[in-house]
C-alpha cells in the first residue's frame, strides 16, 4: 500500500449499526472526516441522524452530530476505509455486495467480526480478500466491549494487516486518548484467537450459572487457552499473538464481563434454559454459539485435542446437560499440563 494514497483524514464507512459498528463509529469521529454508518434497520437509522443515539443497541450513549447513517450500501464506494461490523454469517453476503459496486482502488477493508464460516472454515479477511482481492486487508480485534468504548474508558485493541504502511496508517487513525492502539501481522492468530474465545465465554457463562465458584472458571480460562494456542497455531496463527490482547486479553474480558453476550448466554444455559429461549431472551447475535459449531468442525478436521470445545458443542448441539458436560471433562484421563 502507498501510504501516500490514504488521506490523513479519511471518509470511513462501518457496515453494521449495532453496539460495536456504532462504538467504532464514536472512535473515529475524532480522527476521519466523514463516518457513515449502513444497516437495514429505519428506526436505529433515523435514532442515528436525528437523534444522535443508537438507543436499541447501545442505550444513553450519545454520538458525535458528525456521525450519520444510511441504508445504502453505494456510500461505500466514497470510502477510504471500510469497516465489515456485521454478524460473520453475514460477511460473505456484504462482501459480495460490495464487489458489485465501484469502490476506490486503495479503500481498506477491516473484518472487524470474530467468526469462522460454516462449512469453509475461512476467517472473516479470508472471505473478504476472496471476493475482494484488490484491496488492502486489515482486522481489528481485543478485548473492546463497545459499552465501555462508547463511555470513553480506557481501552486496547489490535490492529493487524500484512502491509506495514496500512498498519501505520490505521494505527493513527484508530488511537484516541482512551483508545490505544496496537499492531501485528499475524491476521490467522488474531482471528483464530476472537472467534475461539467466544466458545470459552459461553463455557464459563454455564460454569458461572451451574453454580461453581472462582477454582473453576480460572482453571477453564487457563486450560481454554492451552486449547486456543493448540488450535490456533495449527491453523497458521502465531504463539505470540495468543498471549496478547486478541488472544488471552480478549479471552479474560469475554469469560468474565456481563457486557459479554457470550457470557450471559453461557449464564442461561447453565442455569437450565434451552439454546433457542436463551438467544430468545438475549435478542442479538450469540456468536460463540454458531461459530462453536465452525470451531468444532474445523478441529474435527485438523485431528487437534478441544475437549472444551468439544464439551460446549455437546450442549449445544447434542442435547447434553450441562453437569454430565461438566463431569466428563473433570473425569478425564489426567496428563501433564504442557502436553500437546
Amino acid at each position: 500500500m502507498n501510504p501516500d494514497t490514504f488521506p490523513s483524514s479519511p471518509r470511513v464507512v462501518i457496515v453494521g449499526c449495532g453496539s460495536w459498528g456504532t462504538a467504532l463509529a464514536f472512535i473515529l469521529s475524532h480522527t476521519a472526516s466523514r463516518v457513515t454508518l449502513i444497516g437495514r434497520n429505519a428506526e436505529i437509522i433515523e435514532d442515528i441522524n436525528s437523534n444522535h443515539r443508537n438507543e436499541r443497541y447501545l442505550p444513553g450513549g450519545l454520538l458525535d452530530p458528525s456521525i450519520t447513517a444510511s441504508e445504502d450500501l453505494a456510500v461505500a464506494c466514497e470510502a477510504d476505509l471500510i469497516l465489515f461490523v456485521v454478524p460473520s454469517s453475514a460477511t460473505r453476503t456484504i462482501a459480495g455486495q460490495l464487489a458489485a459496486l465501484e469502490l476506490k482502488p486503495q479503500a481498506i477493508l477491516m473484518a472487524c467480526s470474530k467468526g469462522i464460516e460454516r462449512g469453509t472454515g475461512q476467517r472473516m479477511s479470508e472471505i473478504i480478500g476472496e471476493l475482494l482481492p484488490s484491496h488492502p486487508l486489515s482486522v481489528l480485534s481485543g478485548p473492546n466491549h463497545a459499552e465501555e468504548v462508547c463511555k470513553g474508558l480506557a481501552t486496547a485493541t489490535v490492529i493487524g494487516s500484512p502491509d506495514d504502511e496500512a498498519r501505520s496508517c490505521l494505527q493513527r487513525l484508530f488511537t484516541t486518548p482512551t483508545f490505544r492502539s496496537y499492531t501485528c501481522n499475524d491476521l490467522a492468530g488474531m482471528e483464530w484467537g476472537g472467534a475461539i474465545k467466544n466458545v470459552f465465554a459461553i463455557a464459563s457463562g454455564i460454569a458461572s450459572g451451574i453454580g461453581l465458584g472462582d477454582n473453576a472458571t480460572a482453571g477453564l480460562i487457563t486450560r481454554g487457552l492451552a486449547e486456543m494456542i493448540r488450535l490456533g497455531t495449527t491453523l497458521g496463527g502465531q504463539p505470540d499473538t495468543f498471549i496478547g490482547l486478541s488472544g488471552v486479553g480478549d479471552l479474560i474480558a469475554t469469560c468474565y464481563s456481563h457486557h459479554s453476550r457470550n457470557f450471559r448466554a453461557g449464564i442461561s444455559i447453565g442455569k437450565g434454559n434451552t439454546v433457542q429461549q436463551t438467544l430468545d431472551a438475549e435478542g442479538m447475535v450469540v456468536e460463540g454459539i454458531p461459530n462453536c459449531q465452525s470451531i468444532h468442525e474445523v478441529a474435527r478436521r485438523s485431528g487437534v485435542r478441544t475437549p472444551l470445545i468439544d464439551s460446549v458443542y455437546s450442549i449445544l448441539y447434542q442435547d447434553k446437560p450441562a453437569a454430565e458436560a461438566l463431569q466428563e471433562l473433570l473425569t478425564r484421563a489426567p496428563r501433564p499440563e504442557a502436553e500437546n
